[in-house]
């Protein structure tokens, strides 16, 4: 289990971009040397007395000393520019590990995660836990865009998927339909299951009604909102 949130220090080690509007970039951490956080959790980097930014791991906890955090800047605001000015040895200053959006320990059920654009990244870092265990828990990924050059992660995902004989990866966009009519046609049976949804509100709420007008139960949807 993650430590309770503390101010950290790291410092950039590299840039990407992995498309025009979708960046990653890796930290080195400087204070405390190694951050325990569990999959799917993120940071929260201070701009002010009151103001805050939060960015997802998508990086593995089995590499505490490193983090890999990866961002949507299209909207332009004071994060995005913070974001895109980032270069490796600037000084990164933040809180963390926070969020809930974590796989339990010890559960067995079937997982599905359902990701809305840049919503996969936390369900990256799970999933690497996942094929750390060889996939023991069987588990499914429905990766929804508006277009194919937002299904952020997507080669590595299919190599995984290809790989793995206990994932399943669906990667659909606006043309297939909104993303709780996708899942209600891939998500057949819900017995045994447990469901990670993170993306914007609306289709965090149309995703869970989804899954509950099927028998799932409330407490069996868990999720996060980007926007």
């Amino acid at each position: 289990m993650a430590q309770k949130p503390r101010e950290c220090l790291a410092r950039v080690t590299a840039c990407r971009a992995l498309t025009p509007d979708v960046l990653e970039t890796d930290l080195a951490m400087v204070e405390p040397p190694a951050l325990d956080f569990d999959a799917g959790q993120w940071i929260s980097v201070p701009f002010g007395p009151k103001t805050v930014r939060a960015y997802s791991i998508a990086s593995s906890p089995r590499a505490p000393a490193a983090l890999t955090l990866c961002a949507d800047v299209a909207p332009g605001g004071l994060g995005s520019r913070w974001f895109r000015g980032l270069r490796p040895g600037n000084a990164v200053r933040f809180k963390g590990p926070l969020g809930g959006l974590v796989l339990g320990p010890g559960h067995t059920r079937r997982l599905v995660f359902v990701a809305e654009e840049i919503g996969v990244v936390p369900i990256r870092a799970m999933l690497a836990e996942l094929a750390a265990a060889a996939f023991a828990r069987r588990a499914t990924l429905v990766a929804w865009a508006r277009d194919p050059g937002w299904l952020v992660y997507d080669a590595e995902l299919r190599e995984l998927a290809r790989r793995a004989a206990g994932f399943a990866y669906h990667p659909v966009v606006r043309a297939d339909g909104d993303v709780a009519a996708v899942v209600d046609r891939l998500v057949t049976d819900v017995a045994d299951l447990v469901a990670y949804v993170a993306g914007g509100a609306a289709a965090i709420a149309a995703v869970r009604a989804t899954l509950m007008a099927k028998g799932l139960e409330r407490k069996a949807v868990k999720w996060e909102k980007f926007w």
